[in-house]
């Protein structure tokens, strides 16, 4: 529980980044690029596993970590689009709410069980997740911009069912900074590949403040992810209360931080979120 606390804690924090990003008028994507190479160099920083680049390449996993990370900045940019055309508050329903995926992969797959309580929890896991999410004009969905969303919901879907996957079958456990170095390597190359394209087609200058808010993204963006492979790991927790677990938590707890440092004010609906948040935690933990 150690550890899925940890995750929680780090992936709050890459929101608490976000919201600074506007504030100190950082570029995201480029800022993005830069926290995926800190995050890389994070991973190897950690690393205690002695691995060669040709062993790497030999890897089981390295292909599928080569996949995850061209699948990061993939569905960041269609974020980015859905959140400019549809708003913020239907792209972070439709990420959020993709928990649904690796808990059903989990089920099914894995074959986890889960008690009647706990499949209550998860159904209010769900709820909350929305009802938290909602801002004062609603959730609204443009009819011609919907696939932007679902593409949401399923790739950020496919990214937690994937790494659960990869843990699973091929990771051992010394080999989990080198795994996230390596996925979030694959992520910054993937982008610099975009920002050579763009500089082709456009003038570029380094900015100081996205290279800086990079670094502040890197360090926890990939500690979010190695806690949370340690957290899937134990055994105390099946993966699909994992996940439930992680994604209410954030939601709740990333909530209560805008509350807390930014003064943000939450509707009678995004309490209501909140307090099924708590209740789902309780039900998918200890039942």
């Amino acid at each position: 529980m150690i550890d899925l606390a940890l995750s929680v804690l780090c992936s709050s924090l890459i929101f608490v980044v976000f919201k600074l990003f506007d504030v100190y008028k950082v570029q995201t994507f480029y800022a993005i690029v830069v926290n995926y190479m800190v995050a890389s160099i994070t991973g190897l920083f950690f690393n205690s596993y002695a691995i060669t680049p040709s062993e790497l390449i030999e890897q089981p996993w390295f292909m599928g970590t080569v996949a995850l990370g061209v699948l990061f900045i993939l569905i960041f940019n269609i974020m980015a689009r859905s959140s400019q055309v549809n708003g913020v508050g239907v792209t972070s329903v439709a990420t959020k709410m993709s928990l649904v995926i690796p808990v059903v992969f989990a089920v099914l797959y894995y074959k986890d069980v889960l008690s009647n309580w706990q499949v209550l929890g998860i159904f209010l896991a769900l709820i909350a997740v929305y009802l938290a999410s909602l801002k004062s004009k609603g959730t609204k969905i443009g009819k011609n911009h919907l696939w932007l969303p679902l593409l949401v919901f399923l790739g950020s879907g496919i990214i937690d069912t994937s790494i659960k996957f990869i843990q699973d079958a091929h990771l051992e456990d010394g080999q989990y900074p080198i795994f996230s170095s390596t996925v979030f390597g694959a992520a910054a190359s993937s982008g610099l590949i975009v920002i050579a394209y763009r500089r082709i087609k456009n003038s570029f200058k380094v900015n100081f403040r996205n290279v800086l808010g990079g670094i502040c993204l890197g360090v926890p963006n990939y500690f979010s992810i190695y806690f949370l492979l340690r957290a899937l790991n134990h055994e105390s927790l099946n993966s699909a209360s994992v996940f439930t677990l992680n994604n209410v938590a954030i939601v709740m707890f990333s909530t209560l931080l805008g509350i807390v440092l930014f003064k943000e004010r939450l509707n009678f609906k995004n309490w209501l979120g909140i307090v099924l948040a708590v209740l789902s935690i309780l039900l998918v933990a200890l039942f």
